[in-house]
């Protein structure tokens, strides 16, 4: 088993790429700095740093997996950070750049992946978010962002249906990564703010991949799994 991880040099999905490879998959790393990505310890693994902006960056990614492994049967598109601010403060460049690398990076590695996956019957997770349900005042574009995520793995759910490859979504809630320490909030102020149990661990985001992925998580499919200790509030 092959799994591809974007945005696995750090967070949650240097977290998921260990995960699976507890479980015996073999990791293709991907982000856009080398020693981060060389510092992930993981015995069955390659990587490669490059950047999901360029436009031809998502096909050289596929072609270094298949290269390297012959197969892909996961796909995990984790890659992507969007800007926080006011809507009036934000930059055409700021939404250009929010959707160039988590959204389009998702749609092109899924696009050059997609007959190696139909081979396989594999699988499709994205990492989006909750923002996409409930964006607030400083997340125009990562809500946004994350919505256009949720959407997408709808619609390639029903493209999976035919080629028998499965689409899932998976959207966290606050999680204790290295953007969430720059925020340099108050993490008891945040949980009562936000009104959820805690802060989520990567690890757990990681859990549930595994599970999602596994041949036991088959049936879940075109699913929008929140894990986000409660932050979501709507049915």
């Amino acid at each position: 088993m092959v799994a591809l991880v974007t945005g696995s040099s750090r967070g949650i999905g240097r977290a998921i790429a260990l995960k699976l490879a507890a479980g015996g998959a073999k990791c293709i790393l991907t982000g856009r700095d080398s020693e981060a990505l060389a510092r992930v310890e993981i015995s069955e693994s390659r990587w490669v740093a490059l950047d999901l902006r360029e436009p031809d960056a998502a096909q050289r990614l596929v072609d270094f997996a298949i290269g390297q492994y012959g197969r892909l049967d996961i796909v995990v598109n984790n890659a992507g950070a969007t800007k926080r601010d006011d809507f009036l403060a934000l930059t055409d460049e700021d939404w250009l750049d929010g959707f160039a690398l988590k959204f389009f990076g998702a749609v092109r590695v899924t696009r050059a992946a997609w007959p190696h996956l139909k081979a396989t019957r594999g699988s499709v997770l994205n990492i989006a978010g909750v923002g996409g349900r409930t964006p607030g005042p400083q997340f125009s574009v990562g809500g946004s962002v994350n919505a256009a995520m949720m959407a997408l793995t709808k619609s390639l759910a029903d493209a999976g249906l035919a080629d028998g490859i499965q689409v899932n979504c998976i959207n966290p809630g606050i999680i204790r990564t290295d953007r969430f320490r720059k925020r340099n909030v108050p993490e008891d102020r945040l949980v009562a703010e936000e009104k959820i149990i805690r802060v989520g661990e990567p690890e757990e985001i990681a859990d549930l991949v595994s599970f999602v992925v596994s041949p036991r998580g088959r049936f879940l499919h075109g699913s929008l799994i929140d894990m986000d200790g409660g932050a979501t509030k709507s049915v």
